[in-house]
């Protein structure tokens, strides 16, 4: 069984049991539940696909702990003025492993 989630602006593809890491979230040890579902393929293989959401679906997931991401480093550049400023920037990430899908 797998679901495909919408979260951050991000779709996911999740099974029970699964570990991802998602736009930050709640703090670690609470549980949560994900109810933009767009995709259910459950262990028969039926599919339920929705338009844009499956209705009653809903995949609950516990919050594992805060992540950084890999560092991007920028560089803003003026020629001819000795103008050069370099900086970086780290995602957050909230680890998430996947309990249950329903529906």
């Amino acid at each position: 069984m797998y679901a495909v989630i919408e979260t951050g602006g991000k779709q996911y593809r999740v099974s029970p049991g699964d570990t991802l890491g998602v736009e930050k979230l709640q703090p670690a040890g609470d549980q949560v539940v994900f109810d933009q579902v767009l995709l259910v393929v459950d262990d028969e293989g039926a599919t339920r696909v929705g338009t844009p959401l499956v209705k009653g679906a809903r995949v609950s997931a516990e919050v594992l702990g805060d992540k950084l991401g890999k560092k991007i480093v920028g560089l803003k550049y003026k020629p001819k003025s000795n103008y050069r400023v370099r900086y970086g920037h780290r995602q957050g990430h909230t680890m998430v492993r996947i309990t249950q899908i329903e529906g």
